[in-house]
């Protein structure tokens, strides 16, 4: 430790610094403890240390939640219920109460289907990474399904066929089905674009230290490199938006064709 009062070197065990001769007795307890803690903030990890640290096993712990949801059985089928059976039913519930209950207008019923998929797609793919074909299947499944079940229960009042009997009325069931898969396919890009935000906000954190650090020793190399990472960022994020914008305007247009034109 030092003396307080010439700052030179003095044993631990001196009581008097030998080169100015000042007492040091009342001063040995705090010197000490001054030097404790300046040997313990040396020791201390620095703050990009922490920061990196904390955003490795943020990533970590999201991997293995990933392997978690590399899945059971039940897990699936667990999905293929919430997320296709019941909008399925549902759909099926507001044409029985549009069309047959209340014999309103049908484009009630076409807004419906088109809005009503999606937030099911959006939850299904905004908690995690989802295989797209297995679903793309479900989509398939989901809009045919709803449409002949429609067709179905349409058939049980007024014993018309259930399936088209025309050229027309295959064009209206082709229309109508890709107004209910184009609205689940936006709900699964806008999942997959928030999830892939949550991945980055995560990895950012490593980005962001390793930015730190290099820029503690080159300001121009880090500026390029914050940039040039911000760049990718910010067309990573509107290239899913602008895919997401024009499923929903294949929806809509898909959806409401027949019965604006009509």
């Amino acid at each position: 430790m030092n003396c307080p009062y010439c700052l030179s070197e003095v044993l631990e065990e001196a009581n008097v610094c030998k080169t100015c001769s000042r007492d040091l007795y009342l001063f040995k307890p705090m010197m000490a403890k001054i030097a404790s803690l300046e040997g313990q903030l040396a020791a201390a990890p620095s703050q990009e240390v922490n920061e990196l640290r904390i955003a490795e096993l943020e990533y970590l712990l999201e991997e293995q939640n990933q392997k978690l949801a590399n899945r059971s059985s039940f897990a699936w089928i667990k999905d293929i219920a919430i997320y296709l059976i019941v909008p399925l039913l549902l759909l099926l519930l507001a044409h029985w109460l549009i069309a047959i209950v209340y014999d309103t207008k049908m484009i009630y019923l076409r807004i419906i289907s088109m809005v009503l998929p999606l937030p099911f797609a959006y939850f299904l793919f905004k908690g995690y990474a989802h295989k797209i074909f297995p679903w793309f299947v479900g989509v398939v499944f989901l809009a045919i399904g709803s449409v002949i079940g429609m067709s179905w229960i349409t058939s049980l009042v007024d014993h018309s066929p259930v399936l088209p009997q025309n050229l027309f009325e295959w064009k209206e069931v082709l229309e109508y089905s890709a107004s209910i898969a184009f609205s689940f396919l936006t709900g699964m890009l806008l999942g997959g674009v928030a999830y892939a935000s949550k991945q980055r906000r995560r990895q950012a954190g490593i980005m962001n230290a390793l930015i730190k650090t290099a820029s503690s020793r080159t300001a121009d190399g880090s500026a390029s490199i914050q940039g040039l990472f911000g760049l990718f960022k910010i067309l990573e994020e509107r290239g899913g938006t602008i895919v997401a914008l024009g499923t929903t305007a294949a929806s809509i247009y898909t959806g409401l064709k027949g019965i604006v034109g009509s």
